[in-house]
């Protein structure tokens, strides 16, 4: 009888759950950096449903389809006083929060990307070097 602790599952199987875990992980900060990216670039401010399609156009699965998980994060960059954000009418529904980076939001940006860059090119180059 073999060891479960020692089974090996298909990494390519979508309902793995190691890989679920791994990928849950990676995106934990990721999509922090892809809302500051995407209200970085942003020329007014935007609110939660623009930030959502501007991801899926963009992001290539960054949200994984679930919208409501970057509320949660909006809230916790804005409690970081890495976003501002305030409240306006709408004509078509309910009033919505409108977000935008604040000068700290801009500096962690740059730092953040250049984390990921270093990060990005670091494991690349592990990949790289031990892979066949």
């Amino acid at each position: 009888m073999r060891d479960p602790e020692f089974q090996t599952s298909d990494p390519a199987d979508p309902g793995d759950p190691q890989l679920k875990k791994f990928q849950k992980e990676l995106s934990a900060g990721t999509v922090s950096l892809a809302l500051l990216a995407v209200l970085g670039a942003a020329e007014e401010p935007m609110y939660g449903y623009q930030i959502a399609k501007k991801l899926e156009r963009f992001g290539d699965g960054v949200l994984s389809g679930k919208q409501s998980a970057l509320y949660p994060v909006l809230r916790n960059l804005g409690a970081s006083g890495l976003l501002d954000s305030h409240v306006e009418p709408s004509m078509s529904g309910p009033p919505r929060r409108y977000y935008r980076l604040t000068s700290a939001g801009r500096t962690a940006l740059q730092d953040w990307t250049a984390a990921w860059r270093a990060t990005r090119d670091s494991v690349d180059s592990v990949l790289e070097g031990l892979m066949p």
